[in-house]
């Protein structure tokens, strides 16, 4: 059987490429920590619109969609689920909601996660929430010539609840002698390895990584998106999760490609949420200058649904008249025309 404990794996782990990257995020953690508490009224806007897009990107990469306006009145809980994909994504909502209000009282053990679990169902009605698969999975993946191969093969059904409980005890064990940036990333990647869910999985372990950091004391999460900046990544987030499950069952895996990758989501998250507050939290700067800037610090194009999802407490009406001030003065460029316009920072006078 696979052998879940950590001790002494993860002192492996300990390259240069990944002590920078733990070295930064606790950097950030510290200096963010206080301002964070000096600025809370400032950044429940934040918070609201990373919940919304956590919702959106972690369905979204399991073929999970509704329109835009019915997902932002479902996660503000201003309308009811139409069909089975507003169900999932009510029942997400709510699984996010549970972790940020109460992650202090979330243990990391198997019944907390199969009532985590349920809760992700629970407008569906489906038999499968809160329960374990009822039959082996397989991950295949289809290539380019439409060949379909096996890319994995999970714990078998039946050892499922035995491999989820060690699983969990191995972290219980760890959690104050290893690292928990990197204890996190591996525990996530061993969880999507058991696969222990007949559905639901890939969501379950982004919410299971938002509890992990919450439970570290890494609050990034709560301001910024960690699953969207996963979906905006996610044929890396692919490749590294299959990197590193190489030889899984024999015990003979490398978690670094994983590790590594989850640690670079942490520290873009970080950054994001850096860049993100200036605007936020300065009263001297206006609506109009705060749409300048977030134009400018945009890399590539922007559209103005970007920029209103990114300012959600500036109107329409104030971007439309700052977008056309802004091409006025040639400081930026439009791109395209109708529904598919977008704009970009005209580099070439500045």
């Amino acid at each position: 059987m696979k052998d879940y404990s950590y001790k002494e794996k993860w002192e492996k782990l300990l390259i240069p490429e990944i002590v920078k990257k733990l070295a930064i995020i606790n950097e950030f953690k510290g200096e963010q920590r206080l301002f964070i508490e000096a600025h809370k009224d400032e950044l429940k806007e934040l918070f609201e619109l990373a919940k919304i897009q956590s919702t959106e990107a972690s369905n979204r990469i399991e073929g999970i969609y509704t329109v835009d306006d019915r997902l932002k009145n479902l996660v503000q809980q201003k309308t009811t689920p139409r069909n089975r994909d507003e169900s999932e994504i009510a029942g997400y909502r709510d699984v996010l909601n549970t972790i940020h209000e109460s992650y202090d009282y979330i243990p990391i053990n198997v019944n907390f996660f199969l009532q985590l679990h349920r809760d992700l169902y629970k407008y569906i009605g489906s038999v499968d929430g809160g329960v374990f698969k009822t039959a082996d999975n397989i991950i295949r993946e289809i290539d380019e010539e439409g060949n379909e191969k096996i890319r994995f093969r999970p714990v078998p059904a039946w050892e499922t609840p035995e491999a989820l409980e060690e699983l969990c005890k191995a972290y219980r064990e760890a959690k104050d002698d290893i690292d928990p940036l990197i204890l996190m990333g591996m525990f996530i990647l061993d969880f999507l390895c058991i696969h222990p869910f007949n559905d639901g999985n890939g969501r379950m372990s982004r919410l299971l990584t938002l509890l992990l950091l919450y439970k570290s004391g890494f609050i990034v999460g709560k301001y910024i998106s960690i699953e969207k900046i996963i979906e905006e990544t996610k044929e890396t987030y692919y490749e590294a999760l299959q990197d590193s499950s190489i030889n899984w069952h024999e015990n003979t895996n490398n978690y670094k490609p994983f590790v590594n990758y989850m640690l670079g989501v942490i520290v873009a998250a970080y950054r994001e949420f850096e860049s993100r507050v200036k605007l936020v939290t300065n009263t001297n700067i206006s609506k109009s200058e705060r749409i300048r800037e977030t134009i400018k610090a945009h890399i590539g194009t922007i559209t103005k649904a970007d920029i209103l999802e990114e300012n959600p407490d500036i109107s329409d009406t104030t971007v439309q008249r700052t977008l056309a001030e802004l091409l006025k003065h040639n400081e930026i460029k439009k791109i395209g025309g109708g529904r598919y316009t977008k704009y970009v920072w005209n580099l070439e006078d500045y």
